[in-house]
C-alpha cells in the first residue's frame, strides 16, 4: 500500500492526469471515498491526461459516461445510487474486458458496490485529511505494478514530496 498526501483539487487533478497519460488500456480504477473526497476530480484529471477534451462530469445519473476521443477511450461508472443487484445489470465486466468497446481506461467511482472485481486493478481511496487535504491510498491487485508511476510522481512538482 502507497499514500500520496493531496493538498488541494490541483493536487487530486494533477494526480490523475499523470495516471492519464501513463496507463495503459485495459486499466481498471476502483475509487472509494467519502463524498466530496475528490474521485471525480481525480477522473477528470485523468480524461486530461488522456487528451479528452469533453467536459467531464459525475455519471451519477447516467451511471456511465463513455469517452472515446483520447489516446484511450476512458469509461467513467458511477455505482453511488446502485444495489447490487442493479450494479450486476450494468455489466461492469463489458467495460474491463473490452466487450463490445474498445479497451481502455475504466474508472468505477463507488466501487466497494461491486459484487465482484476484475482480475487485475488500482484501488485507489480518498479521505479527508486533517489539515484539509485529501490522502490517496493505493493498492494493487493481479499484475497491476505502479512502480513506474511512483517513479514518474516523484518529479511531478504538486505531488513530489507527498508519496510515502
Amino acid at each position: 500500500m502507497t499514500k500520496i498526501f493531496l493538498a488541494n483539487a490541483e493536487a487530486t487533478r494533477s494526480l490523475g492526469v499523470e495516471l492519464g497519460k501513463s496507463l495503459p488500456a485495459s486499466s481498471i480504477i476502483l475509487l472509494q471515498g467519502d463524498l466530496g473526497a475528490g474521485k471525480t476530480t481525480l477522473v477528470q484529471g485523468i480524461g486530461e491526461g488522456l487528451g479528452i477534451t469533453d467536459a467531464i462530469v459525475s455519471p451519477t445519473f447516467t451511471l456511465i459516461n463513455e469517452y472515446t476521443e483520447g489516446r484511450l477511450p476512458l469509461y467513467h461508472l458511477d455505482l453511488y445510487r446502485l444495489s447490487t443487484s442493479e450494479v450486476e445489470s450494468l455489466n461492469p465486466e463489458h467495460y474491463w474486458e473490452g466487450i463490445e468497446v474498445a479497451p481502455g481506461i475504466v474508472a468505477i467511482e463507488w466501487a466497494e458496490r461491486l459484487d465482484y472485481l476484475p482480475p487485475s486493478y488500482l484501488h485507489l481511496t480518498l479521505t479527508y485529511s486533517q489539515d484539509s487535504g485529501r490522502q490517496a491510498q493505493f493498492t494493487c491487485n493481479g499484475q497491476f505494478d505502479l512502480t513506474w508511476l511512483f517513479d514518474r510522481l516523484s518529479g511531478c512538482s504538486p505531488l513530489a514530496s507527498s508519496v510515502e
